[in-house]
């Protein structure tokens, strides 16, 4: 067995492949991005053919700074960005359209259409999710409905669909000559097809949507002792390496912060913002805006289940205020930026750019900037831009402690924006809990790895994990209640503005 294990993430907007040892630090990495693809106002797409480029080149730049072969590898585990859908050819290996992304909103009017026909929670008994263009079924329904010739080639056989794990697996595996058509819980809970409790996919939701069964991959554990298959010899890697780990990327940050006892919670603050708390082996249904998803599953296992709370923009808002207003000409100036005043002066900003997720559900919403006076100026814009993110989990936080009936009362937080200290202490303030960073902080690739190297007892098991987890800062709350309360009813009095924009 080879002495490290690599992961592969497959973000919104780059790809990375990662190289971690048994005490599950980073060895190598290597990270290159990828076009977004904008057709129209609210749309989003990805070139998958680009993105497999885009892995092929990071397998082989990771390798290469370690002085590494495929070889080494014990297994490779996959973390993918969730809901994103991709339809292909299997002979031919070439995608019917590009993929899909989560945060695309051109099924507006088919989810009207579900939500006329049953309500926004018709599917939530079974799927624990609501009617949203969130998640991945009725984008392969727009598929199927609008590209040529793709509803036909999947009744026949010839086209398959998948989530972006599911594309990169298939590949990984030998594609066209063979390659394994599965994907893990994970993703499954995310399409809007599978039935929580059965693990499969729902032949009535199937119907209703129009999606031919025999287009969709095999539902498989996350971590499955039984490898999908392996790397070719003439692929990326230049070995066989067995494929066996596979996890959405809020679920593997969950398995990377060791969030493995029930009651234990994980913010991620990347594109998006997504914080899942594990709560054990039975789903728990949210009466508060929150939905139920898999966090992960051991062959053999029960599967571990989860309340999560969706925020769409979080570092992406960052990055609107960097490319689309010119505000910071890189992401990190936005912290010095905001560093230059006390407060907001007043103002907030909600980034509903695609409608807002979680507790909301609000497809109509768009993003609003309010409270603005002759006396606010770039510096309480870029801290009102830093506050929506900790004000966005706050509503999560909220959602949550009433669904779960335990207050949180301590928060581990992990992505990219987890390095601006300003957000992270105004995230413990609003929380009134400590939050805390650990030292691994790219727990996203870290869950993949885990994920195969649990599956080929590279770690004998969760213990093991749980004692590669350390702290690496933590931040205490500082400020008053009444400056709490105040601060936040502000945030409400701003979500209501941002409704309704849509007819």
């Amino acid at each position: 067995m080879g002495e490290y294990v690599g992961a592969i993430d497959q973000g919104t907007t780059s790809s990375r492949f990662m190289v971690f040892d048994r005490k599950g630090l980073i060895v190598a990495s290597d990270q290159k991005e990828h076009e977004q693809i904008f057709p129209r106002p609210g749309w989003v797409e990805h070139d998958p053919l680009e993105i497999w480029r885009c892995i092929g080149e990071v397998m082989q730049g990771a390798l290469a700074k370690a002085g590494l072969r495929g070889a080494d590898l014990a297994a490779i585990g996959v973390t993918n960005q969730r809901e994103t859908i991709v339809v292909w050819d299997k002979y031919t290996g070439k995608p019917f359209h590009n993929a899909i992304v989560w945060q695309c909103t051109r099924t507006h009017e088919i989810c009207k259409d579900l939500i006329a026909g049953g309500g926004q929670d018709r599917f939530r008994p079974v799927t624990g999710l609501p009617v949203a263009t969130y998640f991945s079924g009725p984008k392969i329904k727009w598929v199927l409905d609008n590209i040529p010739g793709a509803r036909r080639a999947v009744e026949q056989g010839r086209a398959i669909i998948g989530t972006m794990e599911t594309w990169i697996i298939w590949l990984l595996t030998g594609g066209v000559r063979g390659g394994a058509h599965i994907t893990d819980v994970t993703n499954a809970s995310r399409t809007m097809l599978m039935d929580l409790k059965t693990l499969q996919w729902d032949q009535e939701i199937l119907q209703t949507l129009g999606i031919p069964r025999q287009g969709l991959p095999r539902i498989v554990p996350s971590m499955d002792t039984e490898p999908w298959g392996f790397t070719a010899v003439d692929g990326p890697m230049g070995a066989r390496v067995p494929v066996c780990g596979s996890l959405g990327d809020q679920q593997a940050a969950l398995v990377g912060q060791a969030c493995f006892a029930t009651g234990e919670a994980k913010n991620t603050y990347g594109t998006g913002c997504f914080l899942l708390l594990n709560t054990g082996t039975t789903p728990v249904a949210s009466r508060h805006g929150l939905i139920t998803t898999l966090g992960y599953q051991m062959r053999g296992q029960e599967p571990v289940y989860c309340l999560e709370g969706s925020i769409a923009v979080a570092g992406a808002l960052v990055q609107w205020v960097r490319d689309n207003l010119g505000l910071v000409s890189s992401t990190p100036e936005i912290e010095d930026l905001a560093a230059q005043v006390e407060d907001n002066g007043g103002v907030y900003c909600v980034p509903a750019f695609q409608g807002l997720f979680a507790p909301y559900w609000r497809p109509d919403a768009r993003g609003v900037i309010v409270g603005l006076t002759r006396y606010a100026n770039k510096h309480h814009l870029a801290r009102a831009v830093l506050e929506a993110t900790a004000y966005q989990t706050k509503d999560i936080v909220e959602a949550m402690n009433k669904d779960s009936g335990v207050d949180l009362t301590r928060l581990k937080v992990d992505g990219g924006m987890v390095h601006n200290d300003l957000l992270m202490q105004f995230q413990a303030d609003v929380l009134d809990v400590p939050v805390i960073r650990p030292k691994v902080h790219e727990t996203t690739c870290l869950g993949a790895a885990y994920a195969a190297g649990l599956a080929v007892g590279f770690w004998p098991g969760f213990d093991e994990l749980q004692a590669n987890w350390a702290e690496s800062k933590t931040w205490l709350p500082t400020m008053q209640e009444a400056e709490r309360a105040a601060g936040y009813k502000g945030w409400l009095k701003a979500v209501d503005r941002s409704l309704n924009w849509i007819d």
